[in-house]
């Protein structure tokens, strides 16, 4: 009977039914999983399943039954892939399970900046309506996204999408390439400091790597106008958080922030201490978590251990 280990099963939700794992062998879950803990669970394993916990060249090696890693995610930087393939441990990672839920993310997070909807419903709820003798309150003006710029970093799947609903919306879209590589497609290339300086939105869909590691930061985040909408669906450590922290103080420019740089975030990270909380909204990692985009991303881990089973016989 296969020995087999999820590592931080409360990352994918405690209503999601896991029995269908149950048919592949004798299932071992831990809810979370601390970095001294990892071998000591997986020490005896031949299939770990995992989303964010590390597993190092070591742990690999003194878990001599460990054939498979599936990784619960799409993002592959917490195992040692080179290690894993010299030790001829298979890694499988699920793609494209997340991308209607992080577009639908990254409206909601725009519409809410946009709309000034922290302030408004503050206003209703304070009794502040109330009491105005109005029968509405335009005291923060909000705009269309129709006709506005709305600039995406990083044109994959997901920048793909949201083009596409951007577009819906009236929106004219246009697009920076991260990898420098991603050209010719229907909407138009800017150079990134362009793009800051024109978009009244802006929207960060772009891998962390070399070349996106403190992509926005203090040199250029003061080209953004007045009033730009700027979202980071990305990764924590495109957008320098001190930096963002500071510039939301100098100017009124809004941010919408589902990834941090670490996660969960700091307590002395800088944006918790800004000087206009409601310019800035943040949000735990939620973007790819919609209960569809978890159940596939089951579905998808069921294939990856019944696609390597069956490459076994």
């Amino acid at each position: 009977m296969k020995q087999i280990v999820i590592l931080d099963a409360k990352t994918l939700g405690e209503d999601l039914d896991l029995t269908p794992l149950d048919g592949f062998g004798k299932v071992s879950t831990y809810q979370t999983t601390r970095p001294d803990e990892t071998l000591d669970r997986i020490k005896t394993a031949e299939i770990i399943i995992t989303n964010k916990v590390l597993i190092t060249a070591q742990m690999m090696e003194e878990a001599p039954q460990l054939k498979l890693i599936c990784i619960a995610a799409t993002g592959m930087n917490n195992v040692d892939l080179d290690a894993a393939k010299t030790m001829g441990i298979e890694v499988k990672n699920v793609a494209g399970y997340s991308t209607k839920s992080v577009v639908q993310h990254t409206f909601t997070m725009a519409f809410y900046l946009i709309e000034k909807m922290a302030y408004y419903d503050q206003t209703v709820k304070s009794g502040v309506w109330s009491k105005s003798g109005l029968f509405t309150d335009v005291s923060k003006p909000f705009f269309e996204i129709a006709e506005k710029k709305w600039g995406i970093i990083g044109l994959g799947t997901i920048g793909q999408e949201v083009a596409r609903v951007a577009t819906a919306f009236g929106a004219n879209v246009c697009y920076y390439s991260t990898s420098g590589e991603n050209y010719g497609q229907k909407y138009p290339h800017m150079a990134l400091e362009k793009l800051l300086q024109e978009c009244e939105i802006i929207s960060v869909h772009c891998p962390l790597n070399d070349k996106t590691q403190n992509l926005i930061n203090a040199s250029n985040l003061g080209l953004l106008k007045e009033g730009t909408v700027l979202l980071n669906l990305g990764r924590g450590g495109i957008i320098n958080e001190t930096d963002l922290a500071m510039e939301l103080d100098k100017k009124e420019i809004y941010a919408g922030l589902d990834v941090l740089m670490p996660e969960p975030i700091s307590e002395d990270n800088p944006l918790m201490y800004i000087k206009y909380p409601g310019r800035l909204l943040i949000t735990p990692h939620i973007a790819w978590a919609s209960i569809e985009a978890r159940q596939k991303l089951l579905d998808g881990i069921v294939k990856n251990i019944q696609s390597f089973l069956e490459g076994q016989k």
